[in-house]
């Protein structure tokens, strides 16, 4: 089966031209951007929202699936590329670029979908999930596949993504967005 190539969207092609730009390498893949995309496009009426900004190509893949009634916020605790992000997404009041500290998304919560990419994630995943509505989705990426149960990262159990995996108020499961990625995947029980 031969799969026809995708076109990229047009504001995560300014995102990652910003990225290029400022030197920054921790832009968001496109397997996981088209991800992104999908979930956001699931709750065309949510809160969505995104901790680690970046450039904002993550916050672009999900744009690309924001719904007409959807509001996206997202936070960058560096203030240059949160003002640069902030540009690729001027004239579309439906997105909120913020910055400082993750922890300012709070005020926007609960989410319908949540890709937490920066703060949170490690420091606080128990708030990370509570920030989740009911049915909402949390997308949490750049782990290394394992083979293993409970998974393992560098020859340790990795618990943090064990912590998302066996959390009893998710469905969670990992899916592998590359040879050598994955990402966990879990939607917020009621």
């Amino acid at each position: 089966m031969i799969m026809a190539e995708r076109a990229v969207p047009s504001r995560v092609v300014a995102a990652e031209r910003l990225a290029a730009e400022a030197g920054f390498e921790k832009s968001c893949i496109p397997e996981v951007g088209r991800l992104l995309g999908m979930v956001a496009a699931s709750k065309p009426h949510g809160v969505i929202a995104e901790s680690g900004t970046g450039s904002g190509v993550g916050t672009a893949w999900l744009h690309s699936g924001l719904g007409a009634g959807a509001r996206l916020v997202t936070v960058e605790r560096d203030e240059e590329l949160a003002r640069r992000a902030a540009g690729v997404f001027a004239g579309d009041r439906r997105v909120s670029v913020l910055t400082g500290d993750w922890r300012l998304l709070e005020q926007h919560a609960p989410f319908d979908v949540f890709f937490c990419d920066g703060g949170g994630k490690r420091d606080a995943p128990e708030r990370v999930v509570e920030l989740v509505a009911p049915g909402g989705l949390l997308i949490l990426d750049d782990f290394t596949p394992s083979a293993d149960w409970p998974p393992r990262f560098e020859g340790q159990v990795d618990e943090l993504r064990l912590f998302y995996l066996t959390h009893p108020g998710l469905d969670a499961t990992e899916v592998l967005t590359t040879p050598t990625g994955s990402a966990v995947v879990a939607a917020r029980r009621g």
